[in-house]
């Protein structure tokens, strides 16, 4: 075995043709075996041994192993070193199933921090530091002594009270359903209309505080219809189970267990639901077993700081940019306008940004590890969204889940269709956008509204045409894009309301 593996490897060494001798197993002579013979039958040793052909001996197979003479691969190479090839895709193909691109994110960020901080530093060199928080007081306040808007925010009090009152009233009886239907829808009414009337009628009353004051009523408004409707249906169905059958045990309770129908009816827990981060009331709400402080505390730093960043970022960068961009509307410089417009969109993208992370996260956080309230899904990855309606069901929760059980679905029951009832929606929805920035700004120009009633059409296209990341995009544009249209639509229609104006008197 030895010396016919030496006379193997002195035959590879040969160049011609060579004859192989009979010797023992090999029973007789063989052809002439040339060299690229033996490649492919190296090449075809894995699939040979498994076949149905003729079997190697195990004196042969290391032969066919072997690398021929000079293709450079030295002596003892397997040959399934051979082969460097195989059938793949690059990694930016479809079909290739990859999927970590967290190095290109990386880049992104790294990219998007450096752009931003070259901004930033432009806007230094060019304005010099305009921060200054002192200045901040006097949007809340142009008397000291005048505090119009905390005096509305302590009134909303009276509507809660109200509403109460007349739910107590529903659950002893004294008063039917059409009775206490009325005097919500009045109480419901006015909660709306008194805090505009008194925005507009006080001069002292700033637009920020108009604004603060304004979003107190809207969210109070929501919480009351929720309070009113979950209260109704505890009403119908504690009289369908004492209607029923004596064979069932009749309650008014609308879970297993906690507090029933009409016990919830208390100021605890009233007041309870008028601070929780929820516009829908229940009577058992989840709860959460302990406060946890270090949880706390970092929500609570984080709103002192993001707070502090937000004013920064307004008065240093956001505030130059919109002074700067009036001139181009007064001159209707289009190529301006779009320069100026595509020059607001990175600050009031950013703020924004900053601005959602603050409120829904650390905001709502925070007032929810106070008030152990359980339930912390204040928003979804609305970032994902590959259609405008996904993102409108994912980005405020609390308002989505609202609309959801107090608008949608009832609608539906009352045999409203789909698409009306989405369309409600969206109206109800732009009708409280308008109201909390015309009211503040004391003039009407329905740039909100037409805003919001605009995602209609936006939606249906961006469902319709564009799919996946194109659709993400999309939702993406709109969002950096839109915003800033509205800011200076408004923006433009102040200035020229309150200051031209004057110039001109």
């Amino acid at each position: 075995m030895g010396d016919r593996g030496g006379a193997s490897g002195s035959r590879r060494r040969r160049t011609g043709p060579r004859t192989a001798s009979g010797g023992s197993g090999g029973g007789g002579s063989s052809g002439s075996q040339p060299e690229d013979e033996l490649r492919a039958a190296a090449a075809g040793a894995g699939a040979d041994a498994g076949g149905g052909g003729d079997a190697r001996t195990p004196d042969a197979a290391p032969a066919l192993t072997r690398t021929p003479a000079g293709e450079g691969d030295g002596e003892g190479v397997e040959h399934s070193d051979l082969r460097c090839h195989r059938v793949q895709e690059s990694l930016f193909s479809s079909a290739s199933g990859f999927s970590n691109y967290r190095g290109i994110l990386n880049w992104c960020v790294v990219m998007l921090i450096l752009s931003n901080a070259r901004l930033f530093l432009e806007n230094i060199i060019k304005y010099g530091i305009l921060v200054d928080p002192i200045q901040v007081v006097s949007l809340f306040l142009k008397d000291p002594y005048s505090w119009p808007s905390l005096c509305l925010i302590i009134v909303t009090n009276g509507f809660a009270l109200a509403a109460f009152q007349v739910e107590k009233c529903l659950a002893k009886g004294t008063i039917t359903e059409r009775v206490g239907l009325l005097l919500h829808m009045a109480n419901l009414i006015t909660m709306l209309c008194f805090p505009a009337a008194v925005v507009l009628m006080v001069k002292s009353i700033t637009p920020v505080g108009s604004v603060l004051a304004l979003g107190f009523y809207t969210v109070l408004f929501l919480k009351m219809v929720s309070y009113y409707q979950v209260n109704l249906w505890c009403r119908e169905y504690k009289a369908k189970k004492q209607a029923a059958s004596e064979t069932r045990k009749a309650n008014g309770d609308v879970v297993s267990g906690g507090v029933k129908y009409p016990a919830n009816l208390t100021y605890q827990d009233l007041y309870y639901f008028l601070f929780a981060p929820t516009l829908c009331y229940e009577l058992n709400f989840p709860r959460s077993p302990r406060i946890r402080k270090r949880f706390l505390l970092r929500r609570l730093f984080e709103m002192l700081f993001f707070t502090q960043l937000l004013v920064g970022l307004i008065q240093q960068w956001m505030v130059p940019t919109i002074q700067n961009s009036m001139k181009p509307f007064r001159d209707m410089d289009y190529s301006r306008i779009i320069e100026r417009l595509l020059k607001l969109a990175v600050p009031n993208h950013f703020i924004w940004l900053i601005f959602f992370y603050w409120f829904f996260h650390s905001c709502l956080n925070a007032l929810a590890e106070l008030m152990q309230f359980g339930d912390r899904e204040f928003y979804r990855d609305w970032w994902n969204s590959e259609s405008v309606t996904y993102f409108w069901q994912n980005w405020n929760i609390p308002v989505h889940k609202w609309c959801l059980r107090h608008f949608y679905k009832p609608a539906l029951r009352m045999g409203v269709s789909k698409w009306m009832a989405k369309t409600g929606v969206f109206l109800a929805s732009a009708f409280f956008h308008e109201y909390l920035v015309s009211v503040p700004l004391r003039m009407f120009r329905l740039w909100s509204f037409t805003g919001m009633m605009a995602q209609i059409p936006l939606a249906w296209i961006v469902g319709r045409f564009l799919q996946g990341n194109y659709g993400n995009a999309a939702v993406w544009l709109s969002l950096i894009i839109g915003q800033p249209v509205a800011v200076l639509m408004y923006v433009h229609d102040y200035y020229v309301l309150n200051y031209e104006a004057q110039m001109i008197s």
